[in-house]
């Protein structure tokens, strides 16, 4: 059962082995010299303007989390809709509740004001 493995383990020591080795060689053989041009942050060739720290407003991390909870939800469909003949009625009914469970999670968000980025509206 090991031999079947024996492969991967190879490539995966070879792949070990040639990383490591490029980056000690470029250790070793490259120059290193520090300057204020070097260590300067860049941006598609456009010198860097104020503080690389600075702060954002939480409305874009909410709204990424959201796109990606929704986005990965969307990708259970897919199986769904290969198999959806031989599921029946059963797979159906199953996805109308996961789709359900969706929309009510998608209009709690949209009630509490998550996709709204300016000011709230009364």
């Amino acid at each position: 059962m090991v031999t079947g493995y024996t492969g991967i383990l190879m490539m995966l020591v070879v792949g070990v082995i040639f990383g490591g080795g490029v980056i000690v060689v470029s250790r070793l053989t490259g120059r290193r010299e520090d300057s204020r041009e070097k260590l300067m942050a860049y941006e598609c060739g456009i010198d860097p303007e104020g503080d690389a720290r600075g702060r954002y407003s939480i409305k874009f991390y909410i709204v990424a989390v959201l796109f990606i909870v929704f986005d990965i939800e969307v990708i259970f469909l897919y199986p769904w809709a290969v198999i959806y003949r031989d599921l029946g009625i059963y797979g159906l009914v199953e996805m109308v509740i996961f789709i359900g469970i969706l929309l009510i999670g998608f209009i709690y968000i949209w009630r509490k004001g998550a996709l709204e980025w300016g000011g709230r509206r009364r």
